[in-house]
């Protein structure tokens, strides 16, 4: 039972008790009242009586005297006003959860018929102009204002942690069931030499697993699937079939004041040979989560700067690729470019959801998937923003073979290639495809 107290002078008094004490107090109040009537002869008679009741006189008349608002109330009054203000109190306490469980019950509901009704109006809109069905602008803010670089975060920390042996079997054996993983070509293909899902993610390839194409002038550079390819001669390139993105916000600025005053279109200012004798072209392969996570060198090439983009984490699946315009500007990724024996050359790790970090091995200090704040209904800064580091200004300089080892996802992702090659370079492969480490791109035609 909890009790309340209600001050008086220096005392503290029960609720429970407080109709008694009015009560007494109202009755010393009235003999007062009468020994003060009866004590009035005496004391305009010069008696000294009155002095023995001037204190109870003087407060009695004080509070006769005193203001309205500060005389104290009667009883029944009293408890008139406080079994009102528990009235309102309890009507402000009703109205609020009346209002609590509307909200909670109808604003889900609101909430999928408005996307509903955005979904379909985006759609008629597609149909309408001829185009493929893609996310339209609040689409794409709604998206991008989950919360998938905290997942992402608590993914990567969750997949480090160490698995006990007698869970390897049951975690990994799911894993593998589910995403249909080849343990048979891995280097250690029992289920107990890895003691995280991150190493399980990463693990390595028996030797002579993969073979690589040495006729090839450009070879696989993962295990996946080929989500597109073909030249990148304008500003806007396709990242799957009738989506695109653009190649300077890909990229970012040109290297050098040069290129950026040459007055030619970007992607004919990043071609290091000028006289009309070669082209750009892309290719992009998607990494499921069942692939082999590692990447390599799709050809012998030196790179000269790296970018790191941090911005958000969005899944890359095709699904989502061929909804989402501008995927892989908006996504974190670290991109090398350098130059090839056919010119410019770009290689770029995307990063996705659910994908703990990006390691390059050559690159110690990139650090991948951290925390850049709440940005709730708008793209971060570090979507457009970038870190910038000269290569062979701060370690000897690097260069890669053909089927070297660069670094490794520890979840699926995607790598895109941008590179400049003779414009009778032909592609060996089709979109949709299944391709792995060290199988041919493609070919120059003519040449032997």
């Amino acid at each position: 039972m909890v009790s309340y107290f209600v001050p008086r002078g220096r005392f503290l008094l029960k609720a429970g008790n407080l109709r008694q004490v009015v009560q007494q107090q109202h009755q010393q109040a009235q003999m007062q009242l009468q020994t003060t009537k009866a004590s009035q002869p005496q004391a305009q008679n010069g008696s000294w009586p009155v002095i023995r009741h001037f204190r109870q006189f003087s407060s009695n008349s004080a509070s006769k005297e005193a203001p309205l608002h500060h005389r104290r109330p009667p009883p029944h009054k009293f408890k008139q006003q406080l079994n009102s203000s528990q009235e309102v109190a309890q009507v402000r306490r009703n109205v609020l959860a009346r209002w609590t469980g509307f909200l909670l019950r109808w604003a889900p509901m609101g909430i999928c018929v408005f996307g509903a009704i955005e979904w379909q109006l985006q759609k008629r809109r597609c149909e309408q102009e001829g185009q493929p069905r893609t996310a339209s602008e609040l689409q794409s803010r709604i998206y991008c204002s989950l919360p998938l670089r905290i997942i992402s975060r608590c993914w990567g920390w969750l997949a480090a942690c160490y698995m006990p042996p007698t869970l390897r079997p049951y975690v990994y054996g799911w894993y593998s069931n589910t995403f249909k993983v080849n343990l048979e070509e891995a280097q250690f293909p029992e289920y107990e030499h890895y003691s995280s899902l991150a190493e399980f993610f990463t693990r390595p390839l028996k030797e002579g697993a993969r073979t690589i194409d040495q006729e090839a002038p450009l070879v696989s550079p993962a295990d996946g699937k080929v989500l597109h390819f073909g030249s990148a001669s304008e500003s806007l390139i396709e990242q799957v079939k009738g989506v695109n993105y653009s190649i300077e916000d890909f990229l970012g600025p040109l290297q050098t004041l040069e290129q950026a005053n040459s007055g030619v279109p970007y992607a004919q200012a990043l071609k290091k040979k000028q006289d009309g004798s070669t082209e750009l072209y892309q290719c992009v392969i998607y990494l499921a989560p069942g692939d082999y996570h590692r990447f390599h060198s799709p050809a012998a090439w030196k790179p000269s700067i790296r970018r790191h983009f941090s911005g958000e984490l969005l899944s890359v699946s095709p699904k989502v690729a061929s909804w989402l315009p501008g995927l892989f500007c908006l996504n974190e990724r670290v991109l090398y470019m350098g130059q090839w024996k056919h010119g410019f050359f770009s290689y770029t790790a995307v990063g996705a959801t659910n994908v703990g970090s990006v390691e390059i091995y050559m690159d110690a200090g990139l650090k991948t998937n951290q925390w850049t704040g709440f940005n709730v209904g708008k793209h971060p800064p570090s979507t457009y923003e970038y870190d910038e580091l000269e290569l062979n200004q701060t370690a000897p300089a690097t260069e890669f073979g053909k089927g070297d080892l660069v670094g490794q996802f520890n979840m699926g992702s995607t790598i895109v290639l941008l590179f400049e090659a003779p414009k009778n370079f032909k592609f060996d492969i089709v979109a949709g495809q299944k391709i792995r480490v060290g199988e041919s791109l493609g070919h120059i035609a003519g040449s032997k």
